[in-house]
């Protein structure tokens, strides 16, 4: 296990922490007036902490499957060339999403926030509510896919494989956490903070997918330079 593996999986766990249901829906929560149950955030985070653990789990299952009945063909260099591609589109791509020109993300943001202000907040609703916004989420998940192609070839065992996925689904709802425990433990100084970070929130939110596909297409070229050895080539040079 390398120490580039893991700060790489450190750093995708890091940009899922900022999603709808990992951030943002928390943030909404922890702006409820009155004094907040600390049970039933953590019955949120956990149910979504859950939910990408099993499905990341199934991925990789399958992955590994997948990658053992090609019997090596994605390791050919044509597709290598081809992901090389891919990623360099990806990040070129992610260009076009910019917060000052692209707002269409506000109103689909907005609508989550009435969604997560407008229950009763109990333990049922609040893992509803985790579960609904997992889902919405799976198909632009690319961070998450990003770190399951990385345990997929890692060649570790499948208890790392395992311990590994549970430390990233843990880092990825530990910033939410971690507001909670200030909610709780200062509620006037944390606050404002929250106010703050409901701002950006909305500011932000159109370009919320460009640093997703700006991240994934990096990764993706990454790797596929990396193992073309292309950047020993140039050194060379």
């Amino acid at each position: 296990m390398s120490i580039g593996l893991l700060l790489a999986l450190v750093g995708l766990a890091l940009v899922d922490s900022t999603s709808i249901g990992t951030l943002f829906i928390p943030v909404w929560l922890l702006l409820t007036p009155g004094r907040v149950d600390a049970r039933r955030i953590l019955a949120y985070l956990g149910t979504i902490a859950g939910f990408y653990l099993a499905v990341g789990l199934l991925l990789v299952w399958g992955g590994s499957r997948l990658a053992d009945a090609l019997g090596g063909a994605l390791d050919n260099r044509p597709v290598l060339w081809g992901q090389l591609v891919l990623g360099v589109g990806l990040f070129v791509l992610s260009f076009r999403y910019d917060g000052k020109r692209n707002r269409s993300g506000g109103g689909a943001v907005l609508r989550w926030r009435d969604r997560a202000t407008s229950g009763d907040s109990s333990v049922r609703w609040l893992v509803g509510l985790a579960l609904l916004a997992a889902l919405a989420e799976v198909a632009t998940m690319l961070p998450y896919l990003g770190a399951l192609g990385l345990l997929t070839t890692s060649g570790l065992g499948a208890a790392a494989v395992v311990a590994l996925l549970a430390g990233y689904c843990l880092v990825m709802v530990l910033p939410a956490a971690l507001l909670l425990a200030a909610r709780t433990a200062w509620p006037a100084r944390i606050e404002p903070l929250l106010a703050r970070l409901n701002g950006w929130i909305v500011r932000t939110s159109g370009s919320a997918m460009g640093w997703i596909l700006g991240i994934a297409g990096f990764l993706l070229a990454r790797d596929a330079a990396a193992r073309l050895e292309l950047f020993g080539r140039f050194v060379d040079r």
